[in-house]
């Protein structure tokens, strides 16, 4: 008896129990997302370019009047060959600028800005609309998306991680 209960003792201790940590982990998102209306406007301003050989000036083209809520315009020149029968070039270019805004506002109506600037150089974005977007989780890690209107993004994500050691 005593070889035997010192064989399970020593059996016993010998034997080391296995031991590993588990982890669990589940984890799931919905991430719904509509686009914003933006709008970017950049006025372009008034330029004015003569040039020419054998030409002579007779009266300097001009910019016009600079007044609120007017384009500046502009009176164009007058000139006349120098030497007749002689080769001659003439060149008078102008870009009218964008009008001078009295009062530039614009408001925000359900997300959308109904009423842009209109400027030379105009980048605009228009909003999404949400129309029927939506999306559910429940406990079981159960996802639905429901597909929106236009710039709008649905997106369902579950991950599920095991780590043994």
């Amino acid at each position: 008896m005593r070889r035997f209960l010192f064989l399970s003792c020593l059996t016993f201790f010998a034997v080391s129990p296995a031991s590993a940590d588990i982890t669990s982990k589940i984890q799931s998102s919905i991430s719904l997302t509509v686009d914003g209306a933006a709008s970017q406007a950049n006025r372009i301003g008034s330029s004015l370019s003569v040039s020419g050989s054998n030409v002579t000036l007779g009266t300097a083209p001009k910019f016009g009047s600079y007044s609120a809520g007017t384009a500046l315009g502009y009176t164009p020149g007058e000139f006349t060959i120098t030497t007749a029968g002689d080769s001659f070039s003439y060149s008078e270019t102008f870009i009218g600028g964008d009008n001078t805004p009295t009062v530039l506002s614009t408001t925000v109506t359900a997300g959308v800005v109904p009423a842009l600037p209109t400027f030379g150089s105009t980048l605009t974005q228009a909003g999404g609309v949400a129309g029927n977007l939506a999306g559910s989780l429940d406990s079981g890690s159960a996802m639905a998306i429901t597909a929106g209107g236009a710039g709008t993004a649905a997106v369902a994500q579950l991950v599920v991680e095991l780590t043994v050691k």
